[in-house]
């Protein structure tokens, strides 16, 4: 059967790489939660981490950063490789990626300011 037709079925491929510049997007540092830090900062379930490791290494691929998913955190940051997975694993796509095109290092994205209270007063 047909989905409705105002049902939303979402494809979307994750790329991580940047068109202007030809090349892929890899975090220049671990970010704040990474998978790969001390203490299972993402709060993953027994086992987590290894399926998801083995799961890029069987497929010779990566795992992107969650913080640069798609409305994760802040809908403008760009997919980007997990500098967590790329300092411990060498696979086919990454060796491909660095010698045919290269990595452009981005920032892992900033955590949102607190939100802070305007001083008493100003509120009419």
């Amino acid at each position: 059967m047909d989905p409705a037709p105002d049902a939303k079925v979402s494809h979307h491929v994750l790329s991580v790489g940047d068109p202007d510049l030809g090349k892929s997007r890899l975090l220049s540092r671990q970010c704040d939660t990474c998978i790969f830090a001390p203490g299972n900062r993402m709060h993953l379930a027994p086992g987590r981490l290894r399926d998801l490791v083995a799961e890029a290494r069987s497929r010779e691929s990566f795992i992107i950063c969650h913080d640069t998913l798609p409305h994760y955190k802040d809908p403008e940051v760009k997919p980007a490789i997990c500098r967590g997975f790329a300092d411990r694993y060498r696979t086919q796509a990454l060796q491909l990626i660095e010698r045919l095109f290269g990595f452009v290092e981005v920032d892992p994205p900033q955590p949102p300011h607190p939100h802070t209270t305007p001083p008493q007063g100003l509120h009419p």
